[in-house]
């Protein structure tokens, strides 16, 4: 439903010329063979399928780190994994989960649906695209294999602060230093080449503020990856220079200060948290009018507020810092200007309410997650506003209350988005319907152990369970066996999801162009399967 050309395809009138389903003309759709084929592909959709399969890969690898970890937590005291382990798993699946499943499966559903949604042949820079994507699996080996290296992998936890990770950080971190340069270099490269093919690639007629929101999410984002991703890499230059060259960046004993890190890490990592949700509200954006059945409500003030939330994600990092000795004033700041992202985001969140308002609602799949989207995210925001206060904070902080929230924030927000987004546009992908019934089996059982894991750990971070620890005392215990017990039924749960997608790649139910009823949008005009090149020449939108 891209109600960016809501004023336009109302009446159903976007012209889509013949030729513009290039599909036709099988010369047209000529797709090269074997390994090359993906070696050197400049097509997107063949470079979104390897970003998305290689995010599925990363979020299984994490996802088993994370089974590690709650294993350990099932009960108190050391049960299977030395202290030193349990440090390199909480390091490595907070990195894998955000660099390598996260970001890329949002660049795999960029680099698939964009060209289409704006009437684009393909992405602006097609060689650059497929390098962007093929820097990634170097960079996660690099990473992965500093865990069967001499001496510890990275062991300071993913926000890898200092003096953690350059004074006393072990001789691994250089490896981690570079495979985090390559993901920058991947993620900035990736971000040029959306703003670019938003810009000048836009099919005759349609306008910015005709553009399917899921296009707006992501052209936001793009602007923040170019922004944050040259700190990030500054900022693990700096600790390389540190650890080498004599250098005292982060060193007190050196004149530098470890805090200078953290303002660091937290000037990028801070709008990295909205280029982790941001294209999800713009997926959440197409789903709901499209089974709701009606236009989305308030699409100019919906652009506003994403744009808002990006602007404002910048002045905020040191919110994670109120613990460090910042001045009241400072504090105030910084107190103040979080819980203004409230108010965007509530406008976000109105606004899907009213959509869903009145509308001829069905729940298939992608409503489901994007109805579970809307409700848990809300309450991940919620838990933030708490963490916003800064008394409150202090006794928050470091404590497995601030895990729930960034979980429940991540899991339903982020990734919930993601595979609402994958089960929408799987038929127009695949050409196949996917099964329903195991759709809404996969959806149930997600839902309810991801409140099994994450809930509990509001109450044991409230009676002051700290984060990041292999052992805690005997009063923890009930909540982290329900915890345990949650992570290991989500984590199985997923193996559900992957059995349906290759199911649905493999055959089933032919579906229609116009995969849903109420879907509104150019890749909507195009075949099921979509065709290897769309759009040879561009539709007229009236």
């Amino acid at each position: 439903m891209s109600n960016g050309i809501d004023a336009v395809s109302q009446g159903g009138n976007v012209d889509v010329s013949h030729d513009a389903h290039a599909g036709h003309d099988h010369h047209h759709d000529h797709k090269p063979k074997g390994i090359k084929r993906w070696l050197f592909t400049t097509n997107h959709k063949d470079i979104g399928t390897m970003y998305l399969w290689m995010s599925f890969t990363m979020f299984f690898i994490g996802g088993i780190m994370a089974l590690i970890i709650r294993a350990e937590l099932f009960q108190p005291g050391m049960q299977l994994v030395a202290p030193e382990f349990f440090n390199q798993m909480t390091t490595m699946h907070g990195l894998i989960m955000v660099f390598g499943a996260i970001m890329p499966a949002f660049v795999g559903l960029a680099n698939w649906m964009i060209p289409m949604m704006v009437g684009a042949p393909d992405m602006a820079l097609p060689r650059m695209n497929n390098w962007s994507f093929w820097i990634l699996p170097f960079a996660f080996t690099m990473l992965i294999s500093t865990l069967f290296m001499a001496g510890p992998a990275p062991n300071f936890g993913w926000t890898f602060y200092a003096p953690l990770s350059t004074t006393y950080g072990p001789n691994s971190t250089d490896f981690f230093i570079f495979s985090v340069h390559l993901m920058g270099l991947s993620s900035i490269m990736g971000a040029i080449n959306v703003i670019v093919t938003v810009l000048n690639m836009r099919a005759p007629g349609m306008t910015l503020m005709k553009m399917p929101l899921f296009v707006w999410t992501w052209f936001i984002t793009a602007f923040l990856l170019i922004a944050v991703m040259p700190v990030l890499a500054g900022t693990v230059t700096m600790m390389l220079t540190d650890r080498h060259f004599g250098t005292s960046f982060f060193n007190a004993a050196g004149g530098g200060d470890p805090v200078l890190f953290q303002h660091l890490f937290w000037f990028f990592g801070h709008p990295e948290v909205y280029i982790m949700i941001l294209p999800a509200f713009g997926i959440v954006s197409q789903i709901i009018p499209t089974f709701s059945r009606k236009v989305l409500f308030g699409y100019a003030s919906m652009v506003y507020a994403v744009a808002s939330i990006a602007l404002l994600s910048f002045l905020v990092w040191a919110h994670h810092m109120f613990t460090v000795g910042m001045p009241v004033v400072a504090e105030l700041f910084f107190m103040y200007v979080t819980m203004l992202i409230a108010v965007p985001t509530g406008v976000k969140i109105f606004n899907w309410v009213t959509t869903m308002f009145k509308g001829s609602m069905t729940f298939e799949t992608p409503m489901l997650f994007a109805l579970a989207f809307v409700v848990l995210f809300t309450i991940g925001g919620f838990s933030g506003l708490m963490l916003s206060i800064v008394p409150a904070d202090l006794q928050y902080h470091d404590t497995y209350f601030v895990v729930a929230h960034f979980h429940y924030v991540l899991v339903p927000g982020a990734l919930f988005g993601i595979i609402a987004g994958v089960y929408y546009w799987l038929p127009k992908w695949t050409g196949h319907m996917y099964n329903e019934m195991l759709g809404k089996t996969h959806f149930w059982l997600t839902v309810i152990s991801m409140n099994l894991t994450f809930f509990p750990m509001h109450f044991s971070g409230l009676a002051g369970m700290p984060r990041r620890i292999p052992d805690y005392a005997l009063q923890f215990a009930t909540f982290n066996q329900i915890s345990s017990v949650g992570a290991f039924l989500f984590g199985f749960t997923q193996l559900l999801f992957l059995y349906i997608v290759i199911r649905t790649i493999r055959g089933g139910k032919k579906a229609t162009a116009q995969v849903w009823e109420g879907a509104e949008g150019l890749e909507w005009e195009v075949d099921s399967p979509a065709p290897y090149h769309t759009f040879s020449t561009p539709p007229a939108i009236k």
